[in-house]
């Protein structure tokens, strides 16, 4: 299985981390052009709830369902495709107080499905895209620190 990990330090108190990744909204604001995410269902963060959506590349629509496991709404929580494009895709994601700031760990495993199934997840992740993809979350993250407490 393919593993990607990044870790970065942002401006944003860490409660205002924390509570972002709460919002139903957060995945929408995460992704960067020219994805768009469409959500179908977000429950409330908490262990076993589900997130269904769909991230479109352009015209081409990828159906995903992920459960949300290891929930602390502190420090982070894990969340695992249980249907989607690729075979398999596990995401940590990990916060934590750091000076006026927060640092963030993002720890990402996947596998891609053999032959011309997995093509396009191929392309659209891999580790030069995944990079793109944390370098927008960054400065999307860096962005809450006007949030009021």
């Amino acid at each position: 299985m393919a593993r990607f990990e990044v870790t970065y330090l942002v401006n944003s108190p860490h409660p205002a981390v924390a509570r972002f990744h709460q919002s139903s909204d957060a995945l929408r604001r995460l992704t960067p052009p020219p994805v768009f995410v469409q959500v179908h269902r977000f429950e409330p963060l908490a262990d076993g709830s589900l997130a269904d959506f769909t991230m479109w590349f352009g015209p081409i629509p990828l159906r995903w369902q992920a459960r949300h496991e290891q929930v602390d709404l502190e420090t982070g929580f894990t969340d695992r495709q249980i249907s989607g494009p690729l075979a398999e895709w596990v995401h940590h994601h990990r916060y934590e107080p750091s000076g006026g700031g927060t640092r963030l760990t993002d720890r990402i495993e996947y596998r891609h499905h053999a032959g011309p199934r997995g093509w396009l997840t191929r392309l659209l992740f891999n580790p030069f895209t995944l990079r793109w993809m944390f370098i927008y979350r960054r400065l999307v993250i860096g962005r809450l620190a006007p949030l009021k407490e």
